[in-house]
């Protein structure tokens, strides 16, 4: 139970509330419903990649990372442990923004993005007040993570059933393929738009298999892993759809961000429906903050173990929380927290740049399993392999298509990121008294060092920007 609510906690956070407004805002139904399903069968394929590998490389228990350095080296495993961590915290950022922006309808002070002096006021104090949390033990916060999967679930599932009831199926064929709102583009522009957005709502899928070192039977991984994948899929299909038949994808587009779920609701049964929905958009972010904040922590705390990064984040405390990698994360959150006030960033814009840096590690995790398949290395002779060899291929073609999708904007801001970890990896390395790079791994530290400066350039110029 505590595997399959991290998963199911990590993925359904905040980002189900936002989905009416987040799919509308570039697409018709009739493209997100294909998006929806190459994310359905891309992240389903993921699933199985993260099933198959928990059983089949048991001794490898830390998710992305391990499977990406297996696979493929240290550098890159450290870079797979990278953008996991950033993904995790720059995700966790949104998420406390995302709380006090829906708190916003009840005290007008922390502002529609959550980003005035009130909220992050209020956003530090959930901060520090988690990081207390998980400092106490991994064992209490994963049965305060179980309580609020529960608790988030229901007003989602109140959602759905008046809905559905509600549901104008007119309204919802009129314009399916967005023909009549030329500012949207084709179909394939359209459904290319929502590919960020429904790859932020599945961020976690991982879940059961970056803490695989803390589970009691290695089974619970994968079946954690698939149940969480169908209880989330279900749920989103649902609210994005049938919010198009309660509002036309113009009306949509135009709601506020931040928990158009609650906008959606208000419309069929008047205030008391967004208050509703604003309180488990509060509660579910809670819950959520919680499992990524231990994500952001355990990914870089097996690194450092492993000699990957530098010792401090190795630190554990007496109750066996990885307090070095935990204090290192909560500060760079506090820290962007004052960026989003300064730079007035919003919810939006830190999910695309947060689910841009997890692609590496979805992608190289999909690689791996193929590998693994094409090979034969971990199988017995005689063992099937050709639907390993499919869902492999198929998670990995998905995980490119996703850096597609992204566009160059925040691929390019990513790199800015993934550069700060070149002189990181550096100096785990060398305090270790180990060779850095080997040929390939330098011309790949190169790669990321001429990506950054590009970025560095457009973004001067005013090229590119995170909105």
């Amino acid at each position: 139970m505590p595997l399959v609510a991290l998963v199911v906690g990590s993925m359904i956070g905040g980002g189900v509330f936002s989905l009416p407004q987040n799919m509308a805002k570039g697409a018709s139904p009739g493209a997100v419903i294909i998006g929806w399903l190459i994310t359905g069968i891309g992240m389903l394929a993921l699933a199985f990649v993260y099933q198959g590998l928990s059983t089949r490389k048991p001794a490898l228990d830390a998710g992305p990372y391990a499977y990406a350095r297996a696979g493929f080296g240290d550098f890159v495993g450290f870079n797979s442990a990278w953008g996991y961590w950033l993904s995790a915290w720059l995700g966790n950022v949104s998420y406390v923004v995302l709380i006090f922006g829906a708190l916003s309808y009840f005290y007008p002070g922390f502002g529609a993005e959550g980003n005035t002096t009130q909220a992050i006021i209020g956003a530090s104090v959930v901060l520090w007040a988690t990081h207390a949390l998980i400092l106490m033990g991994i064992r209490q916060a994963a049965i305060f993570n179980v309580v609020t999967t529960i608790a988030k679930l229901a007003p989602i599932g109140l959602f759905i059933v008046i809905v559905l009831l509600a549901f104008n199926l007119p309204k919802f064929n009129f314009d399916l393929w967005g023909f009549a709102t030329p500012d949207l583009g084709s179909v394939m522009a359209q459904v290319k738009s929502t590919m960020l957005v429904t790859l932020w709502v599945f961020i976690g899928i991982e879940g059961a298999s970056v803490v695989s070192g803390r589970a009691a039977k290695r089974s619970d991984i994968g079946r954690a892993t698939i149940i969480g994948f169908v209880v989330a899929l279900t749920a989103y299909l649902l609210v994005s759809l049938l919010s198009f038949g309660v509002m036309t994808q113009p009306e949509l587009a135009a709601l506020p961000a931040a928990a158009s779920m609650a906008n959606v609701l208000e419309q069929v049964v008047g205030p008391w429906g967004s208050v509703v929905v604003r309180i488990g958009l509060v509660v579910s972010v809670a819950g959520a903050f919680l499992s990524w904040t231990l994500f952001a922590a355990e990914i870089p705390y097996r690194a450092a173990r492993e000699g990957i990064l530098p010792d401090v984040f190795a630190i554990e405390n007496k109750n066996g929380s990885p307090a070095g990698a935990l204090w290192i994360t909560n500060i760079l959150v506090q820290l962007f927290l004052l960026v989003t006030y300064y730079a007035n960033s919003t919810y939006l814009a830190l999910f695309y740049i947060a689910s841009t840096a997890i692609l590496v590690p979805y992608v190289l995790s999909g690689a791996y399993a193929l590998k693994l398949a094409v090979t034969g290395e971990g199988y017995g002779a005689g063992e099937g392999r050709g639907r390993d060899i499919f869902t492999g291929a198929l998670a990995t073609v998905y995980g490119v298509w996703l850096i597609y999708a992204a566009g160059p904007n925040y691929l390019f801001m990513c790199a800015l990121l993934y550069v700060v970890g070149v002189p990181v990896y550096w100096w785990a390395r060398h305090a270790r008294g180990e060779k850095a790079f080997s040929g390939i791994e330098a011309l790949i530290g190169a790669g990321i060092v001429i990506a950054a400066a590009m970025a560095g350039y457009l973004m001067w110029t005013g090229a590119i920007s995170a909105l």
